[in-house]
């Protein structure tokens, strides 16, 4: 099984289905994830209001700029 970024608009969805008071398993189903997957990114990115998707997402374009840079720094040296 591959394994593929949640998308920005993935992120709003469990951003409003969060919000609508939904399990982690109906979340799972209706975006067609693994409720692990689910559960461990709501767990990893909410801030002190939640889980905020555009938050969330800022913060996962930080993490792959900045593992960028060091992947490319290794493989020169």
């Amino acid at each position: 099984m591959n394994y593929t970024q949640l998308s920005l608009g993935e992120r709003y969805q469990i951003y409003a289905l969060k919000g609508a008071k939904h399990s982690i398993k109906f979340i799972a189903d209706a975006l067609g994830r693994s409720p692990s997957t689910i559960s461990r990114k709501v767990r990893r990115n909410k801030s002190l209001r939640g889980y905020r998707a555009n938050y969330v997402y800022n913060k996962a374009k930080a993490r792959r700029a900045s593992n960028a840079i060091t992947i490319i720094v290794d493989v020169w040296d």
